[in-house]
């Protein structure tokens, strides 16, 4: 590989881990001001805030908007509302650590969710990740009594969500700008977001004005969604699929990591053992473990 490149891929790998950082303080900044400010309006904040950001960015693309583009950017903003809906929901009723971790389950899904969408049939890696990730859950989420807190359940169906909003977002992007689907999508979101504040939180949170709350909500706005989409786009165009995959899915350990420092979560062996099986079952689904496979070269080609 040539210097030059050699340079962008370690800066693009150093670009999809700070999103992973990013993302993974960001589950404290929503558990944190959850007491002050309602999780609809939280929504409401962050999706104004992050479409426009990015549409004083790329506002120059809006001269290429048709009614395609604006149907499919409804859609998926309803489902980027909804996932987002039910996992800062969920954030209420468990914890910021197990909120990520179970908020990664998406990756294992998305495998699946293409079988049944597109018909492309999942391989023996995801189906393997797929049984460990609900050991891994089992461990993570399970009480006692083998029953599940609301929270767990509401993030569970936050991934799940997430996981249709990627088999959509793979199926549009085929034929159109995904810059102007993510600005639209966030937008539409937003809309979503005000429309049923009023009526699922109540009146308008006057701390939401708060100093403290407002840099929150510009973190989440602007950083977890506006400056991190970014870095993931950027950064998964020079790095190869499996690294992309493997640093974009530390967001669930920084995750842990930052709730456990800011928030005083305590982690337990059963849980610690969860977080395991869940992140091995993200990265088999993602990298199907070539890192692991030996290569041969022969006659200048290289062979596994």
């Amino acid at each position: 590989m040539p210097e030059q490149e050699k340079k962008i891929s370690i800066a693009a790998s150093f670009g999809l881990l700070s999103a992973a950082i990013i993302w993974g303080f960001a589950f404290v900044i929503v558990k944190s001001s959850l007491d002050v400010i309602p999780p609809v309006y939280m929504l409401a904040f962050r999706f104004t805030i992050a479409s426009a950001g990015l549409a004083l960015i790329f506002h120059k693309k809006f001269r290429a908007l048709n009614k395609k583009l604006w149907e499919h950017g409804a859609i998926l903003g309803l489902f980027l509302f909804l996932s987002y809906l039910f996992q800062t929901i969920g954030c209420q009723y468990t914890t910021a650590g197990k909120n990520a971790f179970l908020t990664t389950i998406y990756v294992v899904l998305v495998p699946f969710l293409h079988w049944i969408f597109n018909k492309k049939k999942p391989d023996r890696y995801c189906v393997i990740a797929a049984f460990m990730s609900v050991a891994g859950i089992g461990l993570l989420s399970l009480q006692g009594d083998l029953t599940m807190n609301i929270g767990d359940v509401l993030t569970l169906i936050c991934g799940f969500g997430y996981a249709i909003h990627i088999v959509f977002i793979d199926r549009y992007t085929e034929m159109e700008d995904p810059v102007l689907l993510t600005v639209l999508q966030l937008g539409f979101a937003a809309v979503f977001s005000w429309i049923l504040a009023p009526i699922l939180d109540g009146s308008f949170p006057a701390g939401a004005l708060r100093p403290d709350m407002i840099a929150g909500m510009l973190y989440l706005g602007l950083l977890s969604t506006m400056v991190a989409f970014l870095l993931q786009n950027v950064g998964q165009k020079y790095t190869k699929p499996s690294t992309a995959a493997l640093l974009l899915s530390m967001e669930s350990v920084f995750g842990i990591i930052f709730s456990m420092i800011f928030l005083g979560e305590e982690l337990t062996l059963k849980m610690a053992a969860g977080c395991i099986l869940i992140f091995t079952a993200v990265i088999m689904a993602e990298t199907k473990l070539e890192f692991f496979k030996r290569k041969k070269t022969v006659g200048g080609n290289e062979y596994v």
